[in-house]
């Protein structure tokens, strides 16, 4: 799957809103907003549950890394998650 594909599936999911748990959420973190240099995701099975995450590095932006946006494609249809959520923003390291 190439990049932009996978970033509008991610885009799509998002759009819907708060549909329910299970939930995930996906925040990039970086020097600047130009560059992520890492992606967590997290996984909250229902409501009051731990969050277990899970995250990617790489050297260059991970927002264009195919690999890792199809992983994460991967992980929101493994766990038939009903809501997906993406922080706005690239947040400091």
């Amino acid at each position: 799957m190439n990049v932009d594909k996978a970033h509008k599936r991610i885009e799509k999911r998002v759009k819907r809103g708060f549909q329910g748990y299970p939930m995930i959420s996906i925040q990039y973190f970086g020097q600047s907003s130009e560059l992520a240099s890492k992606v967590e995701v997290s996984f909250i099975e229902q409501e009051g549950a731990p969050a277990m995450a899970e995250s990617f590095s790489s050297s260059n932006d991970i927002r264009q890394d195919e690999t890792v946006q199809t992983t994460i494609i991967k992980i929101i249809d493994r766990v038939d998650a009903k809501t997906v959520t993406l922080a706005e923003t690239v947040l400091p390291m």
